[in-house]
């Protein structure tokens, strides 16, 4: 039962401590939107999400005002292209994306997520069509985002796709490079990913999941900065138990928010994604969570160590407070989405490489790093590989959302608006891998996958 401390508490997590729900993802098959006519198929699948997410931002609006809990973004999540499209040509997939485009303006949604194609252990005709046309469709939109998939701990890691993938992204960059190479911001490469994740750009709807479903990401960095400082001085047993206890609150309020708009639309609640997902806000940083966990700053050595005990207590905690808990759930470590973590590379204390090392732990990847526009396609590669790499040894997500920002160099910065924020560009290693991507094939699955 709720009590008058709870309320109160919960009143100041969000006046003060930038407690949101992030987003109400609403999932839409369009498996059965399937056509050989590249037109046939754009009206069922325009006709079919703007029918079932007709009343997703008014619902979430009511529910934010009622309740009093800010409700950051409402989106939507499809049915991998690809497995709808089939071999249409390139003309149909960049007609497709145009159409989500259109269903998203005509809902007043943020995002569109699931121009996405799964290729971890080869290519059809069809994902390659979908696949030379993202720089195009990304530039072409406002609202689509995209991902691939290109590789799994079961199936090992295509490289032919991470090649692929490479020159996609410097395509993309291009063709947005009047606007900070904007594309690339909402293109992901993944390993292992999940089907039922909330958060753009890798969200889509997968094909285990219902006709339709609600999915909600919650966020409250700030909530756990502020819980520890409050604790002072406990040893990190005191401290890991306050993080659960933090994010079993955090996450009842998305429970409720979920379970309210799912009754209310009349579709099935499926999870709820206790990420913590900072902003560029002041007070609202990952960074300074693990800062006040007691690093200098960070990147500092030591900087791992304290986002792994993070991730854990906040998973930990967070699944007690819901039935269904999915997505990525843990700690997102976006750089130019967390001002403390753009502060900490303009202080010189978190590299490239030191991010790659904190991904091992943490939910995602190398998320929203801008590099110089003049990196070749063979190092996004082999920034992409490794990356992957410890998601597939790892059986973990692991994604690489990298802006090669056309025109720019190290120092200089590249700025996107809300949640997107302002990305310093960061220092990138010389020294090419070009022999060993030009190689392809596929990386064989680890030894440890073989668990039936």
């Amino acid at each position: 039962m709720l009590n008058v401390a709870d309320i109160l508490e919960t009143i100041g997590m969000i006046r003060e401590e930038n407690l949101d729900i992030r987003t109400i993802t609403m999932g839409i098959s369009l498996l059965d939107c399937v056509s050989d006519d590249a037109g046939r198929l754009c009206d069922k699948v325009y006709d079919k999400i703007t029918r079932k997410a007709e009343h997703l931002v008014e619902t979430g609006i009511a529910i934010e005002r009622e309740y009093g809990i800010p409700i950051v973004n409402k989106r939507v999540s499809v049915t991998p292209v690809s497995l709808i499209g089939g071999a249409i040509s390139p003309e149909g997939y960049l007609k497709l994306a145009h159409t989500l485009q259109r269903a998203a303006s005509t809902l007043g949604i943020n995002f569109i997520g699931g121009y996405s194609a799964l290729v971890h252990k080869g290519m059809t005709p069809g994902e390659r069509n979908l696949i030379s046309v993202i720089p195009e469709a990304l530039a072409e939109t406002q609202n689509v985002c995209s991902s691939v998939n290109v590789a799994t701990t079961k199936a090992g890691i295509n490289m032919d796709a991470i090649r692929l993938m490479g020159s996609t992204i410097k395509r993309a960059a291009y063709l947005t490079r009047d606007n900070d190479s904007i594309g690339c911001a909402k293109l992901v490469v993944f390993a292992n990913v999940p089907e039922d994740n909330p958060f753009m750009a890798g969200a889509f709807h997968g094909v285990g999941e219902p006709d339709t479903v609600i999915n909600v990401g919650v966020s409250g960095p700030g909530v756990v900065s502020a819980a520890i400082r409050r604790a002072g001085d406990v040893d990190l047993s005191g401290l890991a138990d306050v993080i659960k206890k933090t994010a079993f609150k955090i996450t009842r309020v998305g429970q409720l928010v979920a379970s309210e708009a799912a009754r209310r639309l009349d579709v099935p609640f499926g999870i709820i994604d206790l990420s913590l997902a900072p902003t560029p806000a002041i007070g609202d940083s990952v960074a300074r969570i693990l800062e006040e966990m007691g690093l200098e700053c960070c990147g500092a050595h030591g900087t791992t160590a304290a986002l792994a005990m993070l991730n854990d207590a906040v998973k930990k905690g967070g699944v007690m407070a819901s039935s269904h808990v999915g997505g990525l759930s843990g700690a997102f470590i976006p750089v130019s989405e967390d001002e403390g973590m753009i502060a900490a590379v303009e202080r010189g204390a978190l590299s490239l490489e030191k991010l790659e090392a904190m991904t091992a732990v943490c939910s995602v990847g190398l998320d929203m790093i801008a590099i110089p526009g003049d990196v070749s396609e063979e190092i996004i590669c082999g920034i992409i590989a490794d990356e992957i790499s410890i998601g597939v040894a790892n059986t973990k997500t692991t994604a690489v959302r990298v802006i090669p920002a056309y025109g720019k160099k190290e120092g200089d910065a590249v700025s996107f608006g809300g949640l997107l924020g302002t990305a310093p560009v960061m220092s990138v290693r010389p020294y090419s891998p070009a022999k060993f991507i030009s190689r392809g094939g596929r990386v064989p699955a680890p030894i440890h996958s073989l668990k039936n």
